[in-house]
């Protein structure tokens, strides 16, 4: 069976290493067929096709498309697409605007808790300054010795209702799977279980998802429970969606699951890559 893993990031976006490295890493975890699916940002795609191909694994486009949806944020992943499509790459420019002034207001807001010169920090721990993101605040507040991981800088300070939480108006949902789609790729619904969505707004996202042409959800993922597999799984074939899978990888010291640790898709559910030439 193809160990494969269709969710990552490199210092393009919030990962740590570049794309090459990851690629190596995917490769010596023995992963088969592998996507770079950095945030709102598809320029590493070049560096991660020639080192993925070099190594000799499959090699598939990705992005990760941040989305405002109920005033909450939703990741949606798309893969298999031309990466030189011109609306897509219009659409993820417009996407990244408006990340400086939000970084700058979660450091003033850092600054009055007590963490000075948190932009400039944070700076310090990006790849891509025009996607710089609530993981480099984290790092830079780690350096500091003010938290000891990732999950705990988010829990005192990044999210809703901290100090250090500034909220941003990303992508539509319809602009994000319709960009996708327009570039010839595959629309999947990152790691459902990280949202706070009771059951009917599970539901409605689905169906607006599936409304715009969205094909597909992660169910295995380093942000999922083992019990959250079974859970997706069900969610998959109840409303006819793919089923993909993915680390979600962003560093050696961050991540939850390696790439390409994670366990196979249940076999109740069709891959997202059942009809790929592979």
């Amino acid at each position: 069976m193809l160990n494969v893993d269709l969710h990552c990031h490199s210092n393009v976006s919030d990962g740590a290493l570049p794309p090459a490295e990851v690629a190596a890493r995917a490769e010596a975890n023995g992963v088969d067929v592998w996507a770079l699916t950095d945030h709102d940002e598809i320029d590493g795609i070049p560096e991660a096709r020639e080192a993925a191909l070099g190594l000799g694994m499959r090699y598939v486009t990705g992005v990760e498309i941040s989305v405002t949806w109920a005033s909450q944020t939703i990741h949606i992943v798309g893969l298999q697409f031309d990466d030189k499509n011109e609306d897509l790459r219009r659409g993820l420019i417009s996407t990244r605007c408006g990340r400086e002034r939000r970084a700058q207001e979660m450091a003033a807001q850092l600054a009055e808790a007590g963490i000075p010169n948190a932009f400039e920090g944070a700076l310090k721990h990006v790849g891509n300054p025009d996607l710089i993101s609530r993981t480099h605040f984290a790092r830079y507040i780690i350096e500091l010795g003010v938290c000891k991981d990732v999950q705990e800088v988010f829990s005192r300070y990044l999210i809703e209702g901290k100090p250090g939480y500034v909220p941003h108006r990303w992508a539509t949902l319809k602009d994000a799977v319709t960009w996708i789609r327009g570039a010839g790729g595959i629309a999947v619904v990152a790691h459902p279980g990280r949202y706070d969505l009771y059951d009917v707004a599970l539901d409605a996202l689905l169906n607006e998802f599936k409304r715009y042409g969205g094909a597909g959800v992660e169910v295995v993922t380093g942000s999922h429970t083992p019990a959250e597999y079974d859970q997706f799984a069900t969610v998959a074939r109840k409303y006819g969606l793919l089923a993909s899978r993915g680390s979600d990888f962003h560093a050696p010291e961050e991540s939850n699951v390696d790439l390409g640790a994670l366990p196979n898709l249940p076999p109740s559910v069709t891959p997202v890559w059942h009809d790929w030439r592979l």
